[in-house]
């Protein structure tokens, strides 16, 4: 008799939304308070620092928190996802608190997690300037969360994202050519078998772009590729290891330069491995685009926490945390801005909490594209990233 398969080490989507993805003293708590028969109605805020510290962060999640939210009997206001803060609240929950208690770990994860790799993303957007940027970093993480990487990749600012699964669900179509795997399963030396049957059973909507790297000298392989596919060839793609790299800025500068003297200079030129802001800065003006990976994907999340804020209409908080309901704001220099709730907000402000769900009803949409457009003009007001 065969033995049952193994099941992945994965919480579903119901125990998320039921509130058994939750941590148990949180289920002790609801069990506590329901035994005292009490059922206090709250406001509780989510925040990462109290106050303003001119250390920004890109806050995304916030799809994924509303169909959390939706269906219990409270009211949300949160921050528009793509906008960047560096304190006070970026959501906020009015009702009775058993109503939401249960979620509170899986609404922070939410947050926290998309919120780190969407800033990381934009970190790199800001670095590469105009350069085209894919996230390439869905294989450093768990791939159930596959989806959110690269979501949050493409709301800090990235032009897309190479996760087959993930574009099914988020309606988008992934993008990559070749790995070292395909140039390794023809031989070596015979890498223009490869790029040659590449370019013989992919369709035509799929890019060119020849990776040039595996078994010899970056400059030499991009010739070949050339000479291989003559004006079918749109790109090449350099992923040297570090241990190989050397100065990796004049390898790609000797690899243009063959490029153009042999009349070739429309091939673009991609870099991808080991890619951060720092070395977006160092290539941007001697490539073409860029693969980034793990700097992305295995950003830390944002530390997030829910906190109490009103019970009974009455401030409270715990020791360490600010009482009372608040309201955040742009100030016309670019600062952010946290002030009570009611009272006279910074000459200019422009408030950013908005309703997100009222009695339950999610009453925002959500457009990535939308999103991203705000973290790049928010991170131009507040000159996010700037060197």
């Amino acid at each position: 008799m065969s033995s049952p398969p193994l099941e992945f080490d994965i919480v579903g989507a119901d125990a998320v939304r039921d509130g058994t993805a939750t941590d148990a003293y949180f289920d002790r708590t609801v069990e506590t308070l329901r035994h005292a028969d009490r059922n206090p109605r709250v406001v509780a805020e989510v925040t990462a620092d109290q106050f303003p510290d001119g250390d920004f962060e890109l806050l995304a999640g916030v799809k994924d928190a509303a169909a959390l939210l939706a269906g219990h009997g409270i009211d949300v206001d949160a921050l528009p996802e793509g906008t960047l803060f560096d304190g006070g609240p970026v959501m906020r929950i009015e009702g009775t608190y058993l109503e939401f208690a249960a979620l509170e770990t899986s609404l922070l994860g939410f947050l926290s997690h998309a919120s780190g790799v969407a800033t990381a993303a934009l970190e790199c957007r800001r670095a590469a300037l105009e350069s085209n940027i894919l996230s390439f970093g869905a294989r450093h993480v768990h791939p159930s969360i596959a989806a959110m990487v690269e979501r949050s990749a493409l709301v800090g600012g990235l032009d897309g994202f190479s996760h087959v699964a993930a574009g099914e669900v988020l309606g988008r179509e992934p993008s990559g050519t070749m790995p070292h795997a395909l140039l390794i399963c023809f031989g070596r030396g015979n890498q223009e078998d490869a790029w040659r049957a590449f370019d013989e059973a992919v369709p035509e909507s799929v890019p060119r772009i020849a990776l040039c790297d595996t078994y010899s000298d970056e400059k030499e392989e991009v010739i070949r590729a050339v000479e291989t596919l003559g004006d079918r060839l749109d790109g090449v793609r350099l992923d040297t290891t570090g241990s190989r790299r050397g100065d990796f800025r004049h390898i790609v500068r000797e690899v243009q330069w063959e490029l153009d003297a042999r009349g070739h200079a429309d091939v673009d030129v991609f870099l991808s491995g080991g890619l951060g802001p720092a070395e977006l800065r160092r290539l941007r003006d001697v490539a073409d685009g860029f693969g980034v990976g793990g700097y992305v994907s295995n950003a830390d999340p944002v530390d997030f926490a829910l906190d109490i804020v009103e019970v009974d209409g009455e401030p409270a908080a715990k020791r360490g945390k600010l009482s009372g309901i608040k309201a955040v704001y742009r100030t016309p220099d670019g600062g952010h801005h946290v002030g009570l709730r009611g009272r006279e907000g910074p000459e200019g402000g422009e408030s950013l909490m908005e309703p997100l769900i009222r009695d339950g009803e999610v009453v925002r949409p959500f457009d990535i594209d939308d999103a991203a457009g705000r973290a790049l003009a928010d991170a131009t007001r507040v000159e996010f990233g700037e060197e």
